[in-house]
């Protein structure tokens, strides 16, 4: 093993007003020149500790060296050592990339020489060269994410700090970002990098895992994962209710986590001797590190859904209730939606998957009425949204990708403006308030602001204010980005349940697995649907004999690597 470049020594943060600390007498030791993951649930501590290390929090209690250096003592030299990319993009999005550089290279002292190769280095490095000029607050998410890496690699750090730099990120991006930060290895650069996405967790050397400032578990992730075989199996259900016989097997007290992988079940048990489910016959399946992360957790949320209990079956009996018909949207010359043409069906989970900027936020917008198409129909229930937009209005329920909250007004403030624009009457008001209140746990955050919650509750209440009038159409527009696993199993309990009573739901996400829950899939890229299956059929399109079982991802990436073969100038 590597000798230690960072020592943690009994450290522990608390902040004024908080009941608990926010960080727990953790101990560790992070080797050099590896990637180091830091894991765990929202609000586990994963954002203090980083910033603790960055010598930009003062412990409570405890200590921390950097090569040498104490973080509370010689902050000034490790801020020298540190790069640092935070969590919410610390860019200038008014300031063009080569501003943002010159600006980070002046507060490093970069200068001259030093300055004119560092510049070349970086715009090769991140292929940021044809974009000096573009304004940052112009650039997709994926190149977001790039010029924030160059930022903090302005001055070659001895250890890079990352917290969640792949957040909202599409998968081919994240591959090159992935690329990049192992490239940094061979200039023996230590990286900490904090993640929500546990198959980055599998790319690490080692994992710190934490849950509410504790440190779970330290060492390599295959180690964990190991401990789970034997306790994970797929049931096959291409002929059966997918969704509900998910709902039922997480009811079992043997079962401590379950997803749907498209005609699939995937299901952990609590231990291998108690592997059996409702006489259906399982398969026996690799573990991921997921797995254990859940298990380490005690388990995932269930399968029951109060919101899902709640909601009357969907009366209306029109097949398709979501259709485009060549919706297309320009700006000025750009194309940002090209023909967009689909139809989903009554009770289905429609997905559009597409790296950033392939338009599909703007379909969503064109959908629910946000935005005028240049040319096409929107049709919800029939109705033109265009034509009739109240009406169209009244069955949708939209959870936008920036969350569609008001942070300055309070959580019962958000509910209350919902529910109004929703036009329900006084009494219906209240009760579906205190509803939603009950539903997702909102009790102790009712007057605390939007912008305070912890992203989980975040979540919970747009998709709270999102469902409160119990729309027929549900559209979701990223709604899990930056969630842990934990708390996206809860979310999807709640939307498996709403398509059991017939609620259509429109979805885009950049995880894959939860892509996995779609019934279909439209591949959206440069604005034009390029393929539309489902996700068993789409991964079948990626077989070859060097990956005889692709992963959704795989097939996402190998798509659009074709189409632009089939389409390069």
């Amino acid at each position: 093993m590597n000798e230690a470049l960072i020592d943690i020594r009994h450290i522990s943060k608390t902040f004024p007003l908080q009941k608990t600390a926010a960080i727990k007498e953790i101990n560790a030791q992070i080797p050099a020149s590896r990637i180091i993951g830091i894991v765990g649930p929202d609000g586990a501590g994963k954002t203090t500790l980083i910033r603790l290390i960055a010598s930009l929090l003062t412990p409570s209690s405890g200590s921390i060296q950097i090569a040498g250096f104490d973080t509370m003592k010689e902050s000034e030299q490790i801020h020298t050592l540190a790069g640092y990319m935070p969590q919410r993009f610390g860019l200038y999005e008014d300031l063009s990339v080569m501003q943002n550089l010159n600006l980070y290279a002046d507060l490093r002292g970069v200068v001259g020489d030093e300055r004119k190769s560092a510049f070349e280095k970086l715009l090769h490095f991140t292929n940021l060269q044809p974009f000096t000029n573009r304004l940052a607050g112009n650039l997709s998410g994926g190149m977001k994410q790039k010029l924030g890496l160059a930022c903090a690699l302005v001055k070659k750090p001895q250890l890079l700090l990352l917290d969640e730099p792949s957040v909202g990120v599409d998968p081919i991006s994240r591959r090159e970002l992935w690329k990049m930060v192992n490239d940094l290895l061979t200039e023996q650069i230590t990286v900490l990098w904090s993640t929500v996405y546990l198959d980055e967790a599998e790319r690490c050397h080692s994992v710190l895992l934490l849950n509410q400032g504790e440190l779970l578990y330290q060492g390599p992730p295959q180690d964990l994962t190991q401990k789970m075989n034997g306790r994970v199996f797929k049931i096959a259900c291409a002929d059966g209710n997918r969704r509900q016989i998910l709902a039922k097997a997480l009811q079992d007290p043997h079962i401590i986590d379950g997803v749907i992988q498209g005609e699939d079940i995937r299901l952990v048990f609590r231990d291998a001797d108690s592997a059996s489910f409702d006489h259906y016959p399982l398969k026996k399946t690799e573990p991921r590190f997921e797995d254990a992360f859940i298990d380490i957790l005690g388990g995932g949320p269930g399968g029951e859904s109060m919101l899902a209990n709640r909601t009357h079956e969907v009366a209306a009996k029109i097949e398709y209730p979501v259709r485009a018909e060549g919706l297309t949207k320009k700006f000025g010359s750009f194309t940002a939606a090209d023909q967009i043409t689909f139809a989903a069906r009554r009770g289905e989970i429609f997905g559009l998957l597409g790296p950033n900027g392939a338009g599909k936020s703007t379909t969503f917008k064109m959908l629910c009425g946000l935005l005028p198409p240049t040319n096409g129909k929107a049709f919800v229930n029939d109705l033109n949204v265009a034509s009739a937009p109240a009406q169209a209005r009244s069955h949708i329920g939209y959870m936008a990708q920036k969350f569609s909250l008001y942070g300055n007004l309070s959580v019962k403030q958000n509910l209350s403006f919902f529910s109004g624009i929703y036009n329900l009457s006084k009494t219906d008001q209240k009760k579906a308030i205190d509803e939603m209140v009950e539903i997702f746990m909102l009790a102790p955050y009712l007057h605390a602001s939007a912008d305070s919650l912890p992203l989980g509750f975040k979540q919970r209440l747009s998709l709270a204010c999102a469902t409160m009038h119990h729309p027929e159409v549900l559209y979701l527009d990223e709604p899990t980005s930056g969630v842990d696993p934990y708390m996206r199993r809860e979310f999807w309990n709640h939307i498996n349940g709403l398509v059991q009573k017939g609620v259509t739901v429109l979805v885009s996400t950049h995880f894959m697995d939860e892509a996995e829950y779609c019934d279909r899939i439209a591949l959206i890229y440069r604005g034009k649907i390029i393929q539309l299956d489902t996700p068993d059929a789409l991964k079948k399109t990626a077989r070859s004999e060097h990956n005889e079982n692709p992963t959704l991802e795989d097939a996402f990436i190998q798509r659009i690597e074709k189409y632009d073969s089939e389409h390069s100038i």
